[in-house]
C-alpha cells in the first residue's frame, strides 16, 4: 500500500485571507494527501515547529501580503536547520514572476499564482514525491 503525501498548509504573517489556502487543502485532501492547516498568523517558527513534529513531505505556504520574499526564506533557513531539507517548500500567492525566480534560486519549489487550476499544485506535489520515492528506493 503507497504511504499517503503528508502537507502542511501555512498561511505565514499578517494576512488574513485564507480562502485559497482552505480550498488547496481540501483539493489536496480530496487527491488523497493528508493535509495539515495550522491556519491564519503563523510565524515561520510555528510552520518549521508544526512540519518537524508532524513529520510533513512537503510545505506549502499561502501568501498574498507581498512579505513572500522574506517569509519564503526564512522558513526554508529555519526547515535546513532543523533537519527539514528533505521537505519540499512550495506554496502559491501574489508573487511576481521574477519573484519566483529568485526564490527558486534559493532552494524554494514551484510557486502557483492566483487562478491555477487546483490540480495543478497537486500534479506537481505528486511527480516531486514519486521522483523522491524513486531516488530512494536506489
Amino acid at each position: 500500500m503507497e504511504r499517503k503525501i503528508r502537507v502542511l498548509v501555512a498561511k505565514p504573517g499578517l494576512d488574513g485571507h485564507d480562502r485559497g489556502a482552505k480550498v488547496m487543502a481540501s483539493a489536496m485532501r480530496d487527491a488523497g494527501f493528508e493535509v495539515i492547516y495550522t491556519g491564519l498568523h503563523q510565524t515561520p517558527e510555528m510552520v518549521v515547529n508544526a512540519a518537524i513534529q508532524e513529520d510533513v513531505d512537503v510545505v506549502a505556504l499561502s501568501i498574498l501580503s507581498g512579505a513572500h520574499m522574506t517569509l519564503f526564506p526564512r522558513v526554508l533557513e529555519l526547515l535546513r536547520e532543523e533537519g527539514g531539507d528533505h521537505i519540499l517548500l512550495t506554496g502559491g500567492g501574489i508573487i511576481p514572476d521574477e519573484d519566483m525566480v529568485s526564490l527558486s534560486a534559493q532552494g524554494v519549489g514551484r510557486l502557483f499564482g492566483p487562478g491555477t487550476p487546483t490540480m495543478e499544485p497537486i500534479e506537481y506535489i505528486r511527480g516531486w514525491f514519486a521522483e523522491r520515492q524513486t531516488a530512494g528506493s536506489r
